[in-house]
């Protein structure tokens, strides 16, 4: 518990173990905030903070330490924007073994440094053993985007393509079969990634003002990401379930476990929604990401004062996408 004291041990966890990990100009002065630059002239800052509470901490391909970088920087890509600095807030339960903690640690700094954002300021605080799992870990990001450029759930209009960047459903897979000690013939991982670069890729192929809409599908998977902007848009979305992209590892694991890949999360994957005509450019510029190489044409946005998210089946039916009930996977990212 003296780690989350502010006394001495508590100065000691971070200048051996945080600063040296995270080393950056912002973070190093030691102080309250850190300084960045200004955002040029005729640029917004964007501003978004997730909490990460993940179960297991390590899972195939990933851990809560890159996950929470991964997370907090797509969610401020999501919005066209050009992420600048990271904050970190951890919450430590007593008994959480250093050496594990340090791999976390230099997970989430590699991760950090792969994507060029810097973790620039942080806090740490210990709770009582039993009062927490492990750890907790609260990423801020901030990020600069253009004045002009609007992008979000509230502008998809009837006509847009809807476009996904790859396979879905790995993440979700790949925590629960580690959470659940399941052993598939073909092993999955998850495909946490920091979407930024495919973003910026997206944005520079464009006109401005052909993307409508960004958005990682997460928690609740594709269908409640869809569900969400139908409803932010007031239109309606038609999907093709022959062209959504499933790994066939994913879908068989899907079927042995009785889940629906629309309904997994995601941590590596985006949602774009683009004006008539611009889908072709789109795709191609996504395809020639390493990100984005599995992107597809998935559906279209339409005219429906319901809101519906419907899906043409594979007979060529018609079901709805709904919402889920509860949590399909509670504590995954």
């Amino acid at each position: 518990m003296s780690h989350g004291g502010g006394g001495r041990a508590s100065a000691q966890l971070v200048d051996e173990l945080f600063a040296p990990a995270f080393d950056n100009a912002s973070l190093n002065p030691g102080n309250d905030g850190a300084l960045l630059p200004s955002p040029a002239p005729g640029h917004r800052l964007v501003f978004s903070t997730d909490t990460h509470v993940i179960s297991p901490l390590f899972f195939p391909g990933g851990d809560i330490g890159s996950l929470s970088v991964h997370g907090t920087i797509n969610d401020v890509a999501m919005m066209g924007a050009t992420p600048v600095a990271l904050a970190a807030g951890f919450v430590l339960e007593e008994g959480l073994e250093l050496a594990q903690l340090a791999r976390i640690v230099e997970s989430m700094a590699a991760a950090a440094r792969a994507a060029g954002v810097p973790v620039a300021a942080g806090d740490t605080k210990v709770v009582e053993r039993g009062k927490g799992d492990g750890v907790f870990i609260t990423t801020t990001g901030i990020g600069t985007v253009p004045s002009a450029r609007v992008i979000g759930g509230q502008c998809a209009r009837p006509g847009d393509a809807v476009l996904v960047s790859g396979t879905i459903g790995e993440h979700g897979i790949a925590v629960l079969s580690r959470r659940e000690s399941l052993e598939f013939e073909t092993k999955i991982v998850s495909d946490s990634a920091a979407l930024h670069g495919l973003v910026a890729a997206l944005l520079a192929a464009l006109p401005e003002g052909a993307v409508h809409v960004l958005r990682d599908p997460t928690r609740g998977g594709l269908a409640a990401t869809l569900n969400e902007i139908a409803q932010q848009s007031d239109a309606g979305i038609v999907l093709q379930e022959a062209a959504i992209p499933v790994q066939p590892e994913v879908a068989g694991a899907c079927e042995f476990l009785g889940l629906d890949p629309l309904h997994v999360a995601n941590e590596g994957k985006l949602v774009a929604m683009v004006a008539p005509g611009a889908e072709q450019a789109a795709l191609e510029a996504l395809r020639a990401h390493p990100l984005g190489r599995s992107a597809a044409r998935i559906g279209e946005v339409v005219e429906d004062p319901l809101r519906f998210v419907q899906m043409v089946t594979r007979l060529g039916g018609r079901r709805l996408v709904d919402w889920l009930t509860g949590e399909q996977l509670p504590r995954i990212c």
